[in-house]
Parts: C-alpha cells; structure tokens; sequence
C-alpha cells in the first residue's frame, strides 16, 4: 500500500508541475494574445480591401453610367487639362500710342457765319395740317398685331414618353479606347442596326453579350462616348454589387414595344434634353418582389407576350 509519504510526495510533485505550467502560460499569453490581434488585423485589411475593391468597382459603374447619361442628355463632356496642354499667359507690354496733336485753329480760307443773316421761310399753319393730314391718310390705319395662337398643351411626364423596344444584340465588343464600356450593335426593327455604347465590361462576360434579347431606350438624343456615338441604352437592374440586363419575355422580336397599360401613350420622337424626361421617369423604374419590371409598380410588359423581368434582382432601380 502507498503511504501517507508518498501521496503526499506526489501532491507536492503536482503541485510544483502546476505552477510552472501557470507561470508558462503567464509567459506565453502576450505572445498568444499579441498572434490573435495579428491575425485579427490581417483577416480585417483582407476584408476592407475586398470591399474597397467592390466600390471601386461599383463607382467606376455609376461613373460610366453618369457620363453616358449626361452626353445622352446633351451635357457636353470636358477633358481635365494635362500638364503638356497647360499654356503660360505672360503680360505684354502696353502699346505706346503716338500723341496726336488737335489744333483748334480754323483755315485761314474757311467762310464766317458773323454777320449773315439768312431768311428761312415760313410755312402757312394750314398747310402744313393739310400735309399731315393726307400723308396720314396714304399711311393708313395701323394694322392690328396678330393674336397669339395658344400653346400646344405639354404631354404628361411618365413612362409612356419613353420609347422601350426590344433589342436584339447582333455584335458586341470592347471600346477601342475605354476598358469599362462596350460596343454593340443592336437591331431594334429598323433598316439598320444601332450603335449602344454601355458600361457593362465588369459586371456582365463578353460572351453573354453576343446575340441577346435586351430592352432599349430608343430616344435619347444621340451622342459620343469617347469617339464612339452611342444611339441608344440597354436597360439594366443594378445594385452597388450587381448588374442584370432585363430579360425580355419569350416570342419577342426586335422593335416590338414594352408599354405599361396604366399609362398608355405615344413615345416621344426624341427626348427633349432641357426638360430631362428621362431624368424624371427613372426615379419610379424598379424591379418588384418577383423580379418584374415596373413603373410606380405597375408592370412592363410587351403587349400580348408577357411581362419583362431581371434575372434575380428584386426591389432595385432599373437604369
């Protein structure tokens, strides 16, 4: 049997083991401690650069969209000076201008008016109301300005003003001399396809631009996106992350047009700039809870075929 020695031996052993086993946690705890707040801090700056890289991302979206809807409107586009274009004004010095003496003496040769006197005739009073008279007479009465004819009254602002059409995109391909945009060809349904400049290069592959179905803004004044004339816009729902073309229903063909029966209407030939049409629909031009595309949440839709959607975008903004 083991004696009260030895246990008591043993206890102590243990105990001695404990302390030391304390005294090198001790030890070790700031290094452990000071290993977690670095890995912490490396797994926070992996996660903030991820994000910075997804707003960078994001902003350089908004950024192509801004500009191709304000050169779209009519908002003409300035390029910031380089250091090379920079021209130095220097001050030239004033012109000198010559005296110029002014005599006020009068030619020996030039005739006196002192002591002439020169008789002018007078008329008869009588007369001259009679010549007014006739010369009144052949003028005739003053004729009466023309009534102003009353302006056409101004068509309500909503989504009907907005020529919608489906598209289809025959060719699609990098812009020459910008690496975010696009350049299609789309056909809308008329003799030839249009030019589309759009901003899609990082949120939708090349290969799923080729030969698809879209929707289209067909009136907004023509303009250039970096050399390239952009004649129309592809419509999209977007979120800060994410960006889906809408998808238009099945049996489309290019030209047919995406109306909203609650409010029916003729499109505009082309949006009048100034008045920022577009400006003023896009707000109310959103995705629903079922990924239908709606205005003031009434649904878009091609007559007869069925209604346009996003692909999984639900309550968004359609731009």
């Amino acid at each position: 049997m083991v004696n009260n020695e030895e246990i008591l031996k043993r206890m102590q052993q243990n105990n001695a083991r404990g302390e030391e086993l304390v005294k090198f946690i001790q030890q070790e705890l700031p290094l452990i401690q000071k290993a977690a707040a670095k890995a912490k801090s490396e797994k926070l700056a992996i996660e903030i650069k991820e994000k910075n890289q997804q707003l960078k991302k994001h902003l350089e979206f908004w950024k192509n969209r801004v500009i191709e809807l304000e050169v779209m409107t009519g908002l003409k586009q300035y390029p910031l000076p380089s250091d090379t274009n920079k021209v130095n004004i220097t001050a030239k010095e004033p012109i000198q201008n010559a005296p110029v003496k002014v005599s006020s003496e009068l030619p020996s040769n030039a005739p006196s008016n002192s002591g002439v006197k020169q008789d002018q005739p007078k008329k008869d009073a009588n007369l001259e109301k009679k010549e007014a008279a006739v010369a009144k007479k052949e003028k005739g009465p003053k004729s009466s300005k023309p009534e102003k004819q009353p302006a056409s009254e101004e068509k309500d602002v909503n989504v009907s003003r907005l020529d919608l059409r489906i598209g289809r995109i025959l060719n699609a391909k990098k812009h020459p001399d910008a690496e975010s945009l696009y350049v299609e060809e789309i056909d809308v349904g008329e003799d030839k396809p249009r030019t589309v400049v759009s901003g899609l290069v990082k949120f939708v592959p090349l290969e799923e631009m080729q030969n698809r179905l879209v929707v289209v803004l067909c009136n907004l004044k023509p303009a250039k996106m970096r050399g390239v004339t952009s004649e129309a816009m592809v419509m999209c729902a977007s979120t800060p992350d994410k960006v889906e073309i809408l998808t238009p229903p099945s049996n489309v063909v290019p030209g047919d047009r995406v109306v909203c029966d609650e409010y029916p209407g003729e499109p505009d030939t082309l949006l009048p700039p100034k008045k920022k049409i577009f400006e003023q629909v896009a707000p109310d031009l959103k995705t629903d809870g079922n990924c239908n595309a709606t205005y003031k949440s009434a649904l878009l839709k091609v007559a007869d075929k069925g209604v346009v959607k996003s692909t999984t975008l639900t309550n968004v903004q359609i731009k």
